[in-house]
């Protein structure tokens, strides 16, 4: 590999001559004499597990081989660092590797380069697009037979992130894309007009609008998880020009007019084993996947029972530590966990 080379493929990498596409997943223009970025390594026989791991790093990063131990992947800037990242490792476990950049003078293995990665991104495809259309034949035939159809958002979440990952390292536009992108495409199409069906007969159940409008919602002083997102979930879907009012305990007593909520005696606060934001979101009829998965992560921080085991909680619950380390003031407390909530629940949401 000589300087002219790496030069001409940090061009195409960086979008300056024609090649195939990066990290962003789009299809490529494939035409002759494209750049590939080649790895060639030698693996000592101990330990026994670096072969074995070296082989699902090369899959994880969507390399498809060109003989026993040479691979192969489009120039880009991503493609470059995993291949480097891989390098060091291989190296600091004693073995022995070679990245270089290179064209073929046979313009057919060109060809036959790309095929094989449209070729190791299909069935990743097809089976996404199989579990979707399945799930969505199960969601239907329990619909029919009166059952309560079970829930899509994890599934549609995992179908997800697996698209997104495979469309990472689908350089040249797999043809079964198009296949998964469409079943995911109607699964998520499903959810939106179930969820809308399930909030209409919630306020139609309550009367519109459903619940208090303009009161003032009175809680505890030094607000944390449970009320700051129950504040959150009152101001957006319950009572949009709720106030606030943040008292001692014990011993207040309510005024006219007032709702109190997570404090003894409170209109709405804990009940059986179910935290304030979960019972919010229950006598509300807020029947949203994603509003119930941030009443499962809240229960479980503000419980601390581990009832839902939900993966979220570490990460939710140093967010909101943080946020009443930095502030004293509860007002400010409630703001700053709007914006974090605000974000759990499109993450959540279709």
């Amino acid at each position: 590999m000589n300087d002219s080379t790496v030069s001409s493929t940090e061009q195409q990498a960086q979008g300056r001559a024609p090649g195939p596409a990066g990290r962003t997943g789009g299809a490529a223009e494939v035409s002759d004499g494209l750049e590939w970025l080649l790895l060639t390594h030698h693996l000592p026989s101990e330990p026994a597990y670096l072969r074995v791991k070296v082989r699902r790093r090369l899959e994880r990063i969507g390399a498809v081989p060109l003989k026993n131990s040479v691979y192969v992947l489009p120039p880009g800037d991503d493609t470059r660092e995993d291949f480097e990242w891989l390098r060091r490792e291989i190296e600091r476990n004693g073995g022995e590797v070679t990245v270089c950049a290179a064209t073929f003078l046979d313009e057919t293995t060109d060809g036959r380069l790309v095929h094989a990665f449209r070729e190791a991104r299909d069935p990743d495809y097809e089976a996404i697009a199989q579990e979707a259309t399945e799930l969505l034949r199960r969601y239907a035939v329990e619909s029919m037979d009166g059952e309560k159809p079970f829930e899509l958002q994890s599934h549609r979440t995992r179908l997800r992130r697996q698209l997104d990952e495979t469309i990472a390292v689908d350089f040249f536009g797999a043809p079964r894309r198009d296949a998964a992108e469409r079943a995911l495409a109607e699964m998520e199409s499903l959810m939106r007009r179930d969820r809308s069906e399930r909030r209409q007969d919630a306020a139609d159940a309550l009367g519109r609008p459903p619940g208090p409008v303009g009161r003032t919602w009175v809680t505890r002083r030094g607000v944390k998880e449970d009320r700051i997102a129950s504040a959150w979930l009152i101001r957006r879907f319950i009572d949009p020009a709720a106030s606030f009012k943040f008292v001692p305990v014990p011993g207040y007593r309510p005024r006219d007019g007032e709702v109190r909520f997570d404090m003894y005696e409170g209109e709405f606060t804990h009940e059986d084993d179910s935290c304030t934001l979960e019972v919010l979101i229950a006598r509300f009829g807020l029947d949203d996947p994603a509003l119930v998965a941030l009443g499962e992560i809240v229960h479980d921080i503000d419980c601390k029972d581990e009832k839902f085991g939900r993966p979220e909680v570490a990460g939710v619950a140093s967010l909101i530590e943080g946020i009443t380390r930095m502030c004293d003031d509860d007002e400010e407390r409630l703001a700053r966990g709007a914006a974090v909530f605000d974000g759990l629940y499109e993450h959540f949401s279709v």
